[in-house]
């Protein structure tokens, strides 16, 4: 999920192990913690000179369970070796340290693994992309109500009872919508299963996700032997069926054959996706997971990378939202939230 969000979570996971023996400096190494992982986007830029390599390097092993104990391991015997001198000398224990770091950067791909993006839990043993499909990559009522109990959290000496009320609030919160937003991704693939059923559209696999900020507008995209179909539903739709479909061809303007990277975009998209040509040296990807902006031009998903060859290999233009389409997309966006 956003950052700010796996800051929270992280130092929710610092309190619950030291906060009673260190205060508010449990919160701050439990963001830190919990950032880590996001930090493979540098990392990735690092290694790759490649703009799309450098992409498909975030969520990767530093998203992983073998990460996680890895560096918590290491991270843990660093700071119980640091913060254990002086006056501070047995405050602590080293196991207290090895569970902050495990939980904060465990907790954060979990989390991850709940967002259509997904994340690859079990490398490097297995590529696999875990992704429930049940929360957006960012969504307010998840992150507000958990902010508001950690900083609350913070007004408290450490020893006091509120301080763990209030952190068990935060916790309890968030996991509770966490719960809501699971049964609710059933309700949807059982609905959108049902829709394809009317419409008699012969698919072969689908998959439903929230759109943006919310979970009460879903996305629904459709593969058949020849093209795709997407549509979407409000839960304050009057009719109980995913609304608005849209033909969308599959076009493959270069392929694994031309460049072996676009197998590695296929498997990022989970194989929903399109290539247009858009010049000579060229192309227009779209990650057809996530919504498209304009329903008329099946060349607009809200994830659009301008790839282009160079030097007998594919590069892409680093991935820059466009602030007006994105401006407009939340405007459509709210106004299809309330239902038709």
């Amino acid at each position: 999920m956003d950052s700010l969000t796996q800051i929270i979570l992280g130092a929710a996971c610092g309190e619950a192990v030291l906060g009673k023996k260190i205060g508010n400096k449990a919160l701050l190494f439990g963001a830190i913690g919990g950032t880590i992982p996001d930090l493979d986007v540098l990392v990735g830029s690092w290694i790759y000179d490649n703009e799309i390599e450098a992409m498909l390097f975030h969520r990767g092993i530093m998203h992983s369970i073998v990460f996680s104990i890895l560096a918590a391991f290491v991270l843990g015997m660093v700071s119980y070796k640091l913060y254990n001198t002086g006056t501070r000398l047995q405050q602590t224990t080293r196991k207290n340290w090895l569970w902050l770091w495990f939980l904060a950067l465990f907790t954060h791909p979990l989390l991850d693994c709940f967002t259509p993006y997904g994340t690859q839990l079990f490398a490097p043993f297995f590529n696999y992309r875990v992704a429930f499909n049940t929360i957006a990559v960012a969504d307010p009522i998840y992150t507000v109500p958990f902010l508001i109990c950690m900083l609350v959290v913070m007004c408290f000496k450490r020893y006091a009872p509120k301080r763990r009320l209030w952190l068990k609030l935060g916790l309890g919160l968030s996991s509770f919508y966490m719960l809501l937003t699971v049964g609710n991704k059933f309700y949807m693939d059982s609905l959108f299963k049902k829709t394809l059923n009317e419409k008699a559209i012969p698919y072969t696999r689908f998959s439903t996700q929230p759109t943006i900020l919310n979970t009460i507008l879903w996305y629904g995209i459709v593969e058949t032997e020849t093209k795709y179909y997407a549509a979407d539903y409000s839960l304050f739709d009057t009719k109980n069926r995913f609304q608005g479909f849209v033909e969308l061809p599959k076009e493959r303007a270069i392929t694994g054959a031309d460049f072996k990277v676009i197998d590695d975009l296929s498997w990022f998209s989970n194989q929903y996706y399109t290539i247009h040509k858009t010049g000579a040296n060229t192309y227009r990807y779209n990650d057809l997971r996530y919504p498209i902006l304009d329903k008329d031009d099946d060349n607009t998903s809200v994830f659009s990378l301008e790839l282009y060859t160079t030097k007998g290999a594919l590069d892409m233009q680093p991935f820059k939202p466009k602030m007006d389409d994105f401006k407009l997309a939340l405007r459509d966006l709210w106004e299809r939230l309330k239902g038709i």
